[in-house]
């Protein structure tokens, strides 16, 4: 059975999730003050209503340029960063995108625009390269219902993700990375998405995989904020669309593997109730000419982040198109050092080998991350993302983007009072 074939299948055909060893992979050396990245939001209007989004979108805000500055200007005294990510709501009906990416090109970081895209045109695109944009990051997936795509599954929804890939890659010169929410009803699909983004390694650098949570699936039923009960309804959204159980990261690790066997993680960010649980894991693919040449391995992902924060100052997050490009130097060079880097080149030229028109072609970079928001402890404690390089900006600190609704609406976070079910306390 294929992979897209074992993805119709659907959940008669789950295949078996299995643990993750965190100490045979690279904890990434990101932290509070020392990340790769920082979360901005400049305005919480969108254009799209997600299925459980967590933002309250019945009221939207613009910041001022001037609100956003200081902002700014906290991470730039708090906290050393590769990327700003612009966010939301959507960045891209925000009045002052333009001036808003040029302001943080000119303080020194690389700006993403996080975007599902609907606003994007191709005079907008120039513009934003014009005004100093690094990369995008296109939010697409089932839950969005998006107008000329209504009712289709995440397979048909890999031709509008192939729009805007091409769309970047005719600019040229920019980071193209897609995030899709996945929940039970939608992880048979992953598969799909795994093997499209290997079809396309020449533009697409990143694909981001976000298991979907909602109040009954983080295994926090009962909330309190300051020791009173608080409705959930006006924060948090429940949706038949996130199925009934919680999916954890070691669900999608299964999934990509029926699509890519070869598929091995090199580095992750633990949780912040246990040093083994998976809350962000990376896995880095070299891609030639269509076929994957291997997986690179822990030591060469903790080099990567060593000596470019040596060189830089910053621990990197994003790469654009041309140096994702150098797949074949990068193999070569990290074979001096690594075993399984070795045996990417061996395969490499293996290939050139077969095929001599590969000597030519070059070998594309690609991540694929899988993210495992918040779960609740049996004792309540909630399990955040350990270094959580999303932290954004709330009232003068730094706080968690995913929980920003719960200061806005309750003053403080929510906390679980109550034992939760052991079945969805722990992966």
């Amino acid at each position: 059975m294929n992979a897209i074939d074992f993805a119709k299948a659907g959940l008669n055909g789950v295949p078996a999730a299995q643990p993750i060893n965190h100490l045979s992979l690279y904890r990434l050396p990101w932290n509070y003050a020392d990340n790769g990245i920082s979360w901005l939001e400049p305005t919480t209007k969108c254009n799209l209503r997600c299925e459980g989004c967590y933002r309250d979108l019945e009221h939207p805000v613009h910041k001022s340029l001037d609100e956003v500055r200081v902002e700014l200007e906290l991470f730039k005294r708090l906290r050393t960063s590769d990327c700003i990510s612009i966010a939301g709501g959507d960045p891209l009906v925000y009045p002052e995108i333009l001036p808003l990416v040029t302001m943080i090109k000119e303080m020194g970081w690389k700006p993403i625009v996080n975007t599902n895209g609907v606003a994007l045109t191709p005079e907008l695109l120039r513009d934003l390269k014009k005004a100093g944009v690094y990369g995008f990051t296109f939010h697409i997936d089932t839950s969005q219902n998006r107008p000329h795509a209504k009712g289709w599954s995440e397979t048909q929804l890999n031709a509008v993700r192939l729009q805007f890939a091409e769309m970047l890659a005719e600019v040229g010169g920019l980071s193209c990375s897609f995030n899709a929410t996945v929940s039970e009803t939608s992880l048979p699909e992953l598969p799909n998405l795994v093997e499209w983004a290997r079809e396309h390694a020449d533009i697409v650098q990143v694909m981001v995989f976000i298991m979907f949570r909602s109040p009954s699936l983080s295994g926090a039923p009962d909330l309190r904020v300051s020791g009173r009960n608080t409705a959930l309804d006006d924060i948090y959204k429940e949706s038949e669309w996130g199925g009934t159980k919680a999916v954890f990261a070691k669900d999608a690790v299964a999934y990509i593997r029926s699509a890519d066997p070869a598929y091995a993680p090199s580095a992750y960010l633990n949780g912040t109730a246990s040093p083994d649980s998976i809350k962000w894991l990376l896995a880095n693919r070299v891609v030639l000419n269509g076929e994957v040449m291997g997986y690179t391995s822990p030591r060469f992902m903790e080099l990567i982040q060593t000596f470019t924060h040596l060189l830089t100052g910053a621990y990197p997050a994003y790469a654009d198109q041309r140096s994702t490009s150098f797949g074949k130097l990068a193999a070569f060079a990290g074979s001096l050092v690594d075993k399984k880097m070795r045996g990417i080149a061996g395969k490499i030229l293996a290939s050139m080998a077969r095929n001599p028109a590969n000597i030519f072609r070059a070998a594309h970079m690609q991540s694929i991350m899988v993210i495992q928001p918040i779960n609740v402890e049996s004792d309540g404690t909630a399990d955040m993302c350990d270094s959580c390089p999303d932290m954004t900006v709330h009232e003068g600190k730094l706080v968690w983007s995913c929980r920003t609704e719960e200061l806005k609406q309750c003053g403080a976070f929510l906390t679980a009072s109550t034992v939760v079910r052991s079945s969805l306390a722990q992966e």
